[in-house]
């Protein structure tokens, strides 16, 4: 674990239960839960959720983001136009280890709808105990960051 252990949480509506289980899982195994929300059912809007998490990240206030929506895919769409940000949607836990050692991927997105608690925990715990690979996987992410512009 690296000396910035915040981890930054957000979801639409969709999610709301899910984030939290994952907030006192991750909590409970060292790392501090930034749950920025939101906490109540009422319809909200998942590129607002995904963009604010993001830049948490972005702007390394948080080591990670973990976002949720009813597929994962929306929020992770929203995150991914932040500069600075990779993000993965994963419903497994081979694809959430890889795409942290092979694309230091810094956020994980979840569908709520896709996957279940328990499933959804070992996915998290892939992601957050990987560590990237670096050596050739290093000069594909560069590629990456240099779409950004």
């Amino acid at each position: 674990m690296t000396a910035n252990n915040r981890v930054a949480l957000s979801s639409d509506h969709a999610a709301i239960e899910l984030r939290q289980a994952i907030a006192a899982h991750i909590a409970a195994h060292g790392w501090e839960a930034v749950d920025i929300g939101p906490t109540t059912p009422e319809s909200t809007h998942y590129p607002q959720h995904g963009q604010a998490a993001a830049r948490l990240v972005a702007s390394g206030d948080c080591r990670f983001g973990i976002i949720l929506c009813g597929t994962g895919q929306g929020i992770m769409m929203a995150a991914n136009k932040v500069k600075g940000v990779r993000c993965g949607v994963c419903a497994d836990t081979f694809s959430a280890r890889m795409i942290r050692q092979h694309n230091d991927a810094n956020m994980l997105s979840i569908g709520a709808r896709v996957v279940g608690e328990g499933l959804a925990l070992d996915i998290v715990d892939a992601f957050l105990t990987a560590q990237f690979e670096g050596g050739r996987h290093a000069s594909r992410v560069d590629m990456i960051k240099a779409l950004e512009g």
